[in-house]
Formats: C-alpha cells, structure tokens, sequence
C-alpha cells in the first residue's frame, strides 16, 4: 500500500510540476524539492534497500557532489547550491520512479499521464492565444503576445510538446498493427502538434522535424518484406513525403508569424545590446577558456558572463541558450565529461531495454527515445531542461526508456 502511494505522489508531481509557468520561481521550486525528499523517506521506510537504486545514476550523483564541492570556488555559492539542491531532488526523482513506476501498468500510468499534461498546457495556449487580451490569464502573470500555454518562454513550452510528441509518435509507430488505437494516437498528438507550431519556436519546430526523421528511419528498419536492393528507396521517400507533409503543414498551421519569426533568425541587424544567439556563445567561448577544468560553478553561468560579454551592457545574459556549451562553461571539462558519462549510460540502456521488449513498453520506449532525441537538438539553442518541470518530464522518459521492469508484478 505504502508502494502504490509513493507512485501516485510522483505521478501528481509530473501533472502539477509544470503548472505554474513550468516552475521558474524559486518557492516552487523549494516546495518540488521538499516534495521530493518526503516521498524519499517514505521510500527508505518501505525499501530498505532503496539506496542501491543510486548505483545505477552514478553520474547523475557525482555531478551532485560536484556542484557541492563547486560552491568553495563559485562567484555565486548560493546560486550554486541551490542548482545541486535541485539536481539532487531531480536525482532522488528519478530513482524513485525507477523503483516504484518499473511495472508495464504504471508504465502505461506515465506515458498517457506526461501525454495529457501536453495536451491540457497546448489547449491552454491555444486558448489564450485566440481570447487573452490583458496581464493575467489564470495565472497572474501571463502577459499577452508573450511567452505560450503557461510558459513564460514559448521555447520551455516547446520542451514539453516535443517530450510528449515523441510519446505520442512512440505509440503511433510501435502498436501501428492495433487499428482500433490509430485514431487515437492520432487525435492525441493533434493539439499537441498545433500548440507547438503556434508557439512559433524555431528551436522546437526543428526538434519536432528532427523527431519525424527518427520515426521515419525506424519505421522502415521493420519493412522486413521489402528486398534489400528496395529498403534504400522505400527508406528515403519516406522520410521525404513524411518531413515534407509536417513541414507543408507547420508552415499551413503557423502562417505570416511562424515566417517571420524564421526570416528574423538570419536577420544581420547590429545589436548593440548583444542579445543574439551568436554574441553570447562567443562571450560564452571566452568564459570556458578562462575557466576550463572546473568552470565558474554550477547555476553561477549569469554573474561571470557580464565580463566576457562585448555588448552595451543593458542586457546580461541569464543562459548560455545551448545547455552543452553552458554545462562547459559552469561545470568545466570535469562537469562536460560527468555530462558525457551520464549520456552513454542512457544510450546503452536505452537501446538494450528497447529491442529486449515487446509490445506496449517497447512502444513506451521507442517514444521515450524519440522524445529524449529531440530535446537534445532542441538543447543546442536553448535551455528548456533549466525549469523544473520540464526537468521532471525529462527524467520521466530516462526512466521509461531505460528501466529494467518487473514482470512479476502487474500493478
């Protein structure tokens, strides 16, 4: 009994998380954290074991204890051990469910549960775009023509719709011979693809192009009829009339504004305040060549960049809007190189427990990596995983894709 309540807690994280603008202020923050460590007492009472779940998330521990140690040398040890705290909690997060959510029933829980959180926060945004006309929109602090759904940034709203897009397109592929649920698959990715269009991301919409791919290229690898001299051909039309239909339809469903948003990514404007994508990676080069074995801490990226940013110095960047670069520039090479190790690990996982299932977890698991795939592209303009909530999600599909589950049990 004490087993099924842990899971329901963690499930009633993953839906209320991401409520409050995806969880960016710091009191929400602390109350995700406190959250966590409750369920996680309760888990060593149930388990006396549970502690052997962390051998398994090593890296996700050493890069914890790295932050930790990081706040003797970092210029904001505050800022820094808050970024461990989090990263510790989000650790706890992820063993837990690798205990308590390893059944293909709480599997199922997870998947359709990540699934209506996108389509609720894409109908939200949907509706606020179409009828909002004034600050506040259920939350107080929604502005108009600003941010998507209840994300202040429409690209952190972009981060949930791809996670639970990739679910989605998961289920699609792998119980495609289920007739009955093809509609179904269909109906659910639906908003969830019209919500990410009309957030008008380009980093998103590029992650969702990226994921089509990935769909297509596994799609084809099953077309075990075709002969050999055919599977090339089959292969690249597909992959061609499929990116060609989502992109025929993205550019359908976003119109002037999602073409204009594109025009103004290779706009060559002077911009004195220093704003673009390419001034703060270059101020950001300039900061890990300072700082380069241990860097400048862990969630203390924004106080050191002032310094290497060539701007008017009316604005300072906050992120490094590519989570790579940044987690080389806080965490130096000995963070990138935790960074790396916690990256093979999942990969290994992930593509073992992938072709070891069958049916429904190995459709779980096919969507969970096509979700995981495209935050990573996403990741290379942006810094979605930064917020809590998406953060949460993330680890959602790491558990989905990786975890060894157990047979015996059906619930």
């Amino acid at each position: 009994m004490l087993g099924k309540i842990i899971f329901g807690a963690l499930v009633c994280l993953v839906v209320i998380t991401p409520i409050p603008y995806g969880t960016v202020e710091p009191w929400w923050k602390a109350l995700f954290i406190c959250a966590v460590f409750g369920i996680f007492i309760l888990g060593i009472f149930e388990t006396p074991n549970f502690l052997n779940v962390f051998f398994r998330l090593l890296p996700l521990v050493a890069l914890t204890l790295f932050a930790f140690l990081q706040t003797q040398i970092s210029t904001a040890p505050f800022q820094t051990r808050f970024f461990a705290l989090q990263l510790a909690a989000l650790t706890a997060f992820l063993a837990l469910l690798c205990r308590y959510a390893a059944t293909e029933h709480r599997v199922r829980v997870l998947v359709y549960v990540v699934i209506g959180v996108a389509i609720t926060s894409a109908l939200f945004g949907i509706l606020r775009q179409t009828t909002q006309q004034q600050i506040g929109f259920v939350l107080p602090l929604l502005k108009p023509n600003q941010g998507f759904a209840q994300f202040i940034n429409k690209n952190h709203f972009a981060y949930l719709m791809e996670m639970a897009f990739g679910l989605g397109i998961g289920l699609l592929v792998g119980e495609r011979a289920k007739q009955n649920r093809l509609l179904i698959h269909v109906a659910m990715l639906l908003p969830i693809w019209v919500g990410l269009v009309l957030s008008n991301s380009r980093g998103g919409i590029l992650a969702m192009l990226t994921q089509v791919v990935i769909a297509a290229l596994l799609l084809s690898f099953r077309s075990e009829r075709l002969r050999a001299t055919r599977v090339v051909a089959v292969r690249a039309a597909l992959v061609i009339v499929l990116v060609a239909g989502v992109l025929f339809g993205t550019l359908w469903i976003g119109g002037d504004r999602l073409v204009s948003t594109i025009e103004a990514a290779g706009a060559t404007t002077i911009d004195r305040d220093g704003a673009s994508r390419r001034d703060i990676w270059r101020a950001s080069a300039k900061l890990v060549s300072a700082h380069p074995v241990l860097g400048v801490g862990l969630g203390a990226y924004w106080p050191r960049i002032s310094a290497h940013h060539d701007a008017s110095g009316a604005l300072v960047p906050q992120e490094a809007h590519n989570d790579y670069l940044e987690l080389l520039a806080s965490g130096g090479v000995v963070g990138l190189l935790i960074g790396v190790w916690f990256a093979v690990i999942v990969i290994r996982q992930a593509r073992q427990r992938l072709w070891s299932s069958t049916g429904f977890v190995r459709a779980a698991r096919l969507g969970a990596i096509i979700g995981i795939a495209g935050v990573a592209v996403h990741s290379l303009f942006d810094f979605g995983l930064h917020l809590i909530g998406n953060a949460v999600v993330f680890m959602t599909l790491i558990m989905i894709a990786t975890t060894q589950l157990d047979t015996e049990k059906t619930r």
